[in-house]
């Protein structure tokens, strides 16, 4: 099992959730985060010349079998992509175990 971090775009979240449910993807946290990138561009308003380098982002945390990991890659990639900066990064890490509290299904079972 995979889990794949995924730092979107606010604006990109219905996009790419429509696209993941399509996949089969029905199960994600996510959260909504702020933090620091390569923009190097201000908003000014009124004169007023406001940072940009505080973005607010979305984290979506989606852990799948193996086998999924390519293709929930893929339609993120496609899904939240903008062609600008700032449009996100992704990361895959390994998942040990998984449980469902509910009835204690183990691994695969946990996540369907």
């Amino acid at each position: 099992m995979k889990k794949i971090e995924a730092i979107i775009r606010k604006s990109k979240y219905d996009e790419v959730k429509e696209a993941l449910h399509a996949k089969g993807v029905d199960f994600f946290t996510y959260w909504d985060v702020s933090g620091i990138g390569n923009e190097e561009s201000g908003l000014t308003y009124r004169g007023i010349k406001y940072s940009t380098y505080d973005i607010a982002r979305r984290v979506l945390s989606i852990v799948v079998e193996d086998s999924k990991v390519d293709s929930v890659v893929e339609t993120l990639l496609s899904s939240a992509r903008t062609g600008e900066v700032g449009d996100g990064k992704i990361f895959i890490s390994n998942i040990e175990k998984a449980y469902r509290v509910r009835n204690s299904d183990v691994d695969g079972g946990a996540l369907s």
